[in-house]
């Protein structure tokens, strides 16, 4: 994840560079054979092509989020008019617009305005002029013999090398990189780019000329390469090789920074591209946390919040990475990070407050693992919070991938984490292509190896979940039905059950040829679609009529559905034989149906 890279300042030389990266970013060491690594911090601009904006940028420009109902917002982008302010870009979808102002009573004046729900500014700095006429990345010079392919213990760690063999991946699915743009022509990126569906979101709307979803700095390019590096003899090889990869640059030339405006540009962007998968290696600038109670983060989270249900809605799994401030994001009580685009503070926080976008519903939260089964030492960690864990390198032992340029080179980061488990879910969309993003999130957490807590008093939780390691280390042999199965089989039905007001239904699935008892941590995934899930209470019944109950919803809950991975000590029930899902709903007006649901022993 990429942290406050404001810090970067252009006349460091590399070396300055890289020890900045290593507590703002990841710890870069480009491989010597092939030279240095480009400047992150010094882009070279190509002359730009777009016209400029038809507003005119002046000193104290600000933008803002104005939310609305969704649908038509063509009364309130006149109201944004009419109050001082002009409209950058607007996504009447999901109502939200980007205005920009340079008067100070803007936000006020527009919260009186009728149809505004939430405004909130999205940085404490001006907006870039830069914003108006932007100017082409860099198209570095592609570096000439590249080394030879290597085995990386990231990718034995989670079984990536033998997946391979199994399904490297379909080119039908595509996996949107979020982040500070990707070098399309390097050799290992460049069979398996996406131009057709890259963009810069940069500034918070799409500008689609060629070349404008290249890499500002050298962070999405490596994300990139470890997501879908081609298996081509040359350097390094991703993940899920086969798949395509799509740029989608939301970081800001200079700062590198990601604003609200410019993440809300990428969901929706990927929504209406057919991305199955996102990786967002970052958190939206220039809060480390975003609190409800303050109106401009209020709006934040809004805004970013409807954004990427609309990209989930649209068949979009998003993959976030955790953090690299070793901080509980289950116990949060300060922040000395933020605002990260002016003169960070101290301030009291709580957990209310949300590191976006990870911590939003829907979005896998992965940390990051150091080699072997070990804790990175940044990794933010929570138990409730991390969904699960995989490789991010930790000192020596770093992630190697792409870099600009035809180069290569090492990173550690949370953000190093996300892109691993962003292609296993690319992996699992390949081999289930009708696979829904809750399908996906939901296979993510069951077919994790579990990882237990170490002697460290911070992690809580049980083995099969924790605060650590979430429900484990992802696996890519598993999200592709590899030949080594988890212990004792992997059994689901996908059976409709339709669940009727006040009734109680099961769902059978039967267990054979498993030796002995079910274990102490009997994995059961379960995916309901139910309109109120509060009616519901959740239970998992053995072969011999044992009851283990897994959730009685809060009857205030009015939360959609039921996708969620639990875990059971079934180690008294013999394991073959008939084991029934029971759902029981106790109250009237909202149905449903069990759409499917699996046990892994």
């Amino acid at each position: 994840m990429i942290r406050h890279i404001s810090r970067w300042h252009p006349a460091r030389s590399l070396t300055a560079a890289a020890a900045v990266l290593g507590s703002t970013l990841a710890l870069v060491t480009p491989a010597a054979a092939l030279g240095s690594a480009p400047d992150a911090a010094t882009p070279v601009p190509a002359p730009a092509a777009a016209p400029a904006s038809a507003a005119a940028w002046v000193a104290g420009t600000r933008a803002h989020l104005v939310i609305t109902s969704p649908g038509d917002t063509s009364a309130v982008r006149a109201a944004v008019t009419a109050n001082g302010g002009s409209v950058f870009a607007a996504y009447d979808a999901i109502g939200v617009i980007v205005a920009h102002s340079a008067s100070a009573g803007f936000a006020s004046a527009m919260r009186g305005v009728s149809g505004v729900q939430q405004v909130g500014a999205t940085r404490t700095s001006d907006v870039p002029a830069d914003a108006y006429d932007p100017a082409l990345p860099a198209n570095p010079p592609q570096a000439s013999n590249p080394p030879a392919e290597s085995l990386r213990w990231d990718m034995t760690q989670i079984n990536a090398d033998k997946a391979w063999a199994v399904n490297p991946g379909s080119a039908t699915v595509k996996v949107g990189v979020l982040d500070t743009g990707v070098d399309d022509r390097h050799q290992d990126i460049a069979p398996n780019f996406n131009a057709a569906d890259s963009a810069s979101c940069a500034y918070g709307k799409a500008d689609t000329r060629a070349g404008a979803w290249r890499d500002v700095g050298t962070h999405g390019t490596h994300v990139a390469g470890t997501i879908a590096a081609a298996k081509n003899g040359k350097g390094v090889v991703g993940v899920a090789p086969g798949v395509k990869i799509s740029s989608v640059r939301i970081a800001e030339p200079g700062s590198s920074l990601f604003f609200a405006e410019n993440t809300i540009c990428g969901f929706m962007w990927a929504g209406d591209h057919g991305f199955k998968v996102t990786n967002n290696s970052y958190y939206t600038d220039p809060w480390q946390f975003n609190c409800p109670d303050n109106a401009d983060q209020a709006a934040i989270i809004e805004g970013v919040r409807r954004a990427q249900e609309y990209a989930e809605r649209r068949g979009s799994l998003q993959v976030a990475a955790a953090g690299n401030s070793n901080l509980d994001l289950a116990n949060k009580t300060v922040d000395t990070e933020s605002p990260n685009d002016s003169t960070p503070v101290r301030r009291p926080i709580t957990n209310a407050c949300l590191d976006i976008p990870t911590e939003l519903p829907g979005v896998v939260t992965v940390a990051a693992m150091g080699k072997g089964n070990v804790k990175a030492s940044y990794s933010n960690y929570g138990d409730g919070v991390v969904d699960i864990a995989a490789p991010g390198g930790d000192g020596a032992s770093g992630v190697y991938s792409t870099l600009p340029g035809g180069k290569y080179g090492n990173m550690n980061g949370t953000s190093m984490a996300s892109p691993h488990v962003a292609g296993v879910a690319a992996l699992m969309a390949s081999a289930d292509p009708t696979a829904t993003p809750a399908d996906i999130r939901s296979r993510l957490g069951v077919q994790a190896v579990d990882v237990a807590c170490p002697a460290d008093s911070r992690c809580t939780g049980t083995t099969a979940r924790n605060g650590f390691f979430g429900e484990g280390q992802t696996d890519a042999l598993k999200a592709v039905g590899g030949t080594t199965p988890p212990p004792g089989g992997y059994f689901e039905t996908t059976t409709d059950v339709t669940i009727a007001d006040n009734a109680t239904v099961d769902s059978p699935i039967t267990v054979s040829g498993v030796t002995g008892n079910a274990p102490a941590a009997l994995k059961v995934g379960v995916d309901i679609a139910h309109t109120y899930r509060g009616d519901l209470v959740v239970s998992l019944v053995a072969p011999d009529g044992t009851v283990y109950p897994l959730e009685d919803f809060a009857d205030n809950d009015g939360t959609d559905n039921v996708r969620k991975a639990y875990t059971v000590d079934a180690s008294a029930e013999v394991a073959n034989g008939t084991w029934k899902l029971r759902v029981r709903d106790i109250a009237r007006q909202d149905t449903g149906k069990i759409d499917a649901w699996n046990l892994t022993f």
